[in-house]
Parts: structure tokens; C-alpha cells; sequence
């Protein structure tokens, strides 16, 4: 069964043609990557897949359900979560408050009921809390609760904005490069938290130029030149792909493949 699936979709900006009739689908209990050179339609695909952009034709599908045209928040809360190369983080602010910050969606809480009754909405408050900081130790960054997320490593950063992610209790999670900026070992750390979340029955959808990263994880990988696919399959079907091979990885890693 997919979870998600992307049907002959474009995205066209003026004269642009960014995404060009891509279609594939990311499958239950898998970790798909979507890999292409700088330009070729990554992100802008991601953008629609999770309502940033709207589609200029074609259909998105979400565990079967239509979700094309649909905005960002009702696609949050359908159980789709993202994180973003450029962190969308509140750098003033603790790293539990911006985990926090991520069940809002789901909250009940708001300024009006505050006033009809505070000691329900306190309640609600330290329940988010409790959940915030679950999730922070299932991630592995408890110790930076009340740390100021501006004062955090890089890293450290990056581990925040996916426990807000998990706050959403999302079925699927999109990744935007989520090793880019990450040191060898920062990076070593950050793919065995994504298997752990993987592992803990998450979804997951892929963007990331480290190909060892992509090679080591991925169940599948669709690639895409020029906003098209031009290949799709396992690691090993693409690392040897030619296409693949000329348009993206190169010759030297196809020669670093066979030394190995």
C-alpha cells in the first residue's frame, strides 16, 4: 500500500517548468529518497507534496486520500510532518519550547479558554510538556531542554526541529537534507536517530546529497534531472544506473563503487 503518491504532477513558475510530470510513490514501512543534481525539482517537489506550492497540474495522493490543493496545516494534521535545510526554528527560545511548539496543531488550548477555565488549559499545557520532553529523550537531546535553541549546536538544532516534527504524531516525514552542515560524526549520529524514528514505525520521504547517507538507508530511490525522473529503484539498481551514473553521481563514484 502507498502512503504517498505523486501522479504526473508540474509545477510551473511563469515560464519555468521546475517539476515536469513526475510520478512515484512512497510505500508503507519504507524510507524512499528523492536524489538529483541542484536545480532539478527536489524541493519545489517536496513544497507541494506538503502544500507550500500549489500544483500546476496533476494529483497528490496521502494515504489515498486527494490531497492536492489542500493547505499545510490540514495536511499537518492529517499526519504528514516536515523538516527544512533552512531551520524554521524559534531561536530565542528553549529547545523544549520549540518542541512544544509542535503539538500545537493538535491542542485544544487557546487564549479564550484559558479565561473559561485555566486550570484545564494549565492541564493541557504540562501534558504537551511531558510530551515534548518524551520525545526529546526518544531523540537523544533531554539535556538541552532549557537551552536556548540559538546557543545550540548546529546539530543539536537539527535533532530540535525533528523532535517538533514528531510532536504532529505524523505517519510519513519528509526530510530536507538533513545532514547538510553536519560534521562526520554529527551526521553518523543524525542517520541512526532517522533509522530509529524509521524503526518506531514512521514513514519516511528523503532529500539528501550525501550518498552515503542515500546508499546506506534507502529502501528506494527515485531520481529526478531537470524536475523528471529519470531513474528509480534500489541503491544498488541506481549506483549502477547510467543514466544516473552520467547525470548525477559521476563516473568516479560508480569506479568507488566497484574498489569497494
Amino acid at each position: 500500500m502507498s502512503v504517498l503518491r505523486l501522479e504526473h504532477v508540474t509545477k510551473r513558475f511563469g515560464g519555468l517548468v521546475a517539476v515536469n510530470d513526475l510520478s512515484f510513490e512512497v510505500k508503507e514501512r519504507q524510507i524512499h529518497a528523492l536524489i538529483g543534481p541542484n536545480g532539478s525539482g527536489k524541493s519545489t517537489s517536496i513544497n507541494m507534496i506538503n502544500g507550500s506550492f500549489p500544483v500546476t497540474s496533476g494529483k497528490i495522493y496521502f494515504n489515498d486520500k486527494d490531497i492536492t490543493g489542500w493547505k499545510m496545516h490540514k495536511i499537518a494534521a492529517a499526519g504528514m510532518g516536515r523538516t527544512y535545510q533552512n531551520l524554521k526554528l524559534f531561536r530565542s527560545m528553549t529547545a523544549l519550547e520549540n518542541v512544544m511548539i509542535g503539538g500545537q496543531l493538535h491542542a485544544k488550548m487557546n487564549f479564550a479558554r484559558f479565561l473559561i477555565d485555566p486550570f484545564k488549559t494549565k492541564r493541557e499545557e504540562e501534558e504537551l510538556r511531558e510530551k515534548a520532553m518524551e520525545i526529546m529523550r526518544f531523540i537523544g537531546i533531554e539535556q538541552y531542554a532549557d537551552r536556548t535553541v540559538g546557543n545550540l549546536p548546529y546539530g543539536r538544532q537539527k535533532m530540535t526541529e525533528l523532535a517538533r516534527t514528531l510532536m504532529i504524531d505524523p505517519t510519513l516525514i519528509l526530510l530536507d537534507e538533513p545532514a547538510a552542515g553536519l560534521n562526520p560524526n554529527e551526521r553518523a549520529e543524525f542517520v541512526a536517530i532517522i533509522k530509529k524514528v524509521y524503526e518506531s514505525g514512521k514513514d519516511i520521504l528523503l532529500i539528501e546529497h550525501n550518498m552515503d547517507i542515500i546508499m546506506n538507508i534507502s529502501h528506494v530511490i527515485t531520481v529526478i534531472n531537470h524536475g523528471a525522473k529519470i531513474a528509480e529503484g534500489t541503491p544498488t539498481e541506481i549506483q549502477n544506473d547510467p543514466e544516473v551514473i552520467r547525470a548525477y553521481l559521476g563516473d568516479r563514484y560508480k569506479i568507488g563503487m566497484e574498489g569497494e
